[in-house]
Order: structure tokens, then C-alpha cells, then sequence
């Protein structure tokens, strides 16, 4: 990706400093989907890696995975998959509890979202401690399809994610990395 493409792209993205509590220096994508161009680009930089790739399905996780995710998938010509927080799909489901920093929480996933032939992308605007991505993808492998690679459009390694996601086993792709912070 051209880096005038990207720094075009990283220029709407705010830094929030001492949010949402002091010492935080919080990254606002919300500024970047409200720029149409610089929107379409990022959307553009997180397709390219996995175009003719055999990606069948992307799954986006609640809630702005949902907004890049539906967007990749379109871009990608395959299906959207919502990962969803628990008791909100009204089908069958199957859950996965995660830890957060306080306490756990649960995701849940329809049972025919995925089938054993589906190569399913991962797609969330931030990896910070990869608690999701991870509970995410193994809701996919409960239901029996591979987990392709996850993309993000942020990237906090010093909070350890990008670690699960190596010991997970899967492959990830970001546009911006914010280490030190």
C-alpha cells in the first residue's frame, strides 16, 4: 500500500488523550468513517491482503467489527458473519466466554454461519489484548471451519494481542501499529 495512501488514512484517526481514564491515550476511528474518502481507502488497504485468497466468509466482531467487517465482506464478494454479544442473535447460537480486564463476558455465533469448507476472516477495528479475536475464532473452529487470518485497522501490541494471536496460530494484518502507548 502506498504510504501516502495510509498516511491519509492514519490522519483521520484522533488520538484522545486521558480517555476513558488518565494515562489512556484512546484511538477514535469514529473520525475516519466520517471522511468518505479516507473511509473507502482503509477499506481498500484491509481488502488487499486477502483478495483471491480463498477467503469464503469475513466476521466482524460487535460492534465496530461490524461496520468494517459487512464492508470488507462486500469488497471481498463473500458472505458477513456478526459475532455478537450474548442473547442478541435469534437463532440457535454457540457461545464462547472471554476474559476482559474485570470480570468475563460471552460472544455468541449462529450455528450455520460457518461449515467445515469455510475459510473465515476475522475483522475488528482494534487488536488490543486479542481476548475477542481469540473467543471469536473459536466459536469459527467449534463450528468446523478454518480460520483464515484476522485484519485490524489498529494495532496495540505493548497490550498484547498480537502475542495471543501468535500463539493462537493466526495470522494477522493491521494498518497502523501504536506501540508505547
Amino acid at each position: 500500500m502506498d504510504a501516502s495512501v495510509l498516511e491519509r488514512i492514519q490522519s483521520c484517526i484522533k488520538t484522545i488523550p486521558d480517555y476513558p481514564k488518565p494515562g489512556i491515550l484512546f484511538r477514535d476511528i469514529t473520525s475516519l468513517l466520517q471522511d468518505d474518502q479516507a473511509f473507502s481507502l482503509s477499506l481498500d488497504a484491509l481488502a488487499e491482503p486477502f483478495l483471491n485468497k480463498g477467503i469464503t466468509k469475513v466476521a466482524g466482531t460487535e460492534a465496530r467489527g461490524f461496520i468494517f467487517g459487512a464492508c470488507l465482506a462486500q469488497k471481498l464478494g463473500v458472505g458477513f458473519i456478526p459475532v455478537r454479544k450474548a442473547n442478541k442473535l435469534p437463532r440457535d447460537v454457540v457461545g464462547q466466554d472471554y476474559e476482559l480486564e474485570y470480570g468475563t463476558d460471552r460472544l455468541e455465533i449462529h450455528t450455520d454461519a460457518v461449515g467445515k469448507n469455510d475459510q473465515v476472516l476475522i475483522v475488528d477495528d482494534l487488536l488490543a489484548t486479542g481476548g475477542t479475536v481469540k473467543a471469536t475464532a473459536e466459536l469459527i473452529a467449534q463450528l468446523g471451519a478454518n480460520v483464515h487470518a484476522a485484519a485490524f485497522v489498529i494495532s496495540l501490541p505493548d497490550l498484547g494481542g498480537e502475542t495471543v494471536m501468535e500463539e493462537a496460530d493466526i495470522e494477522t494484518f493491521s494498518l497502523f501499529r501504536y506501540t508505547g502507548e
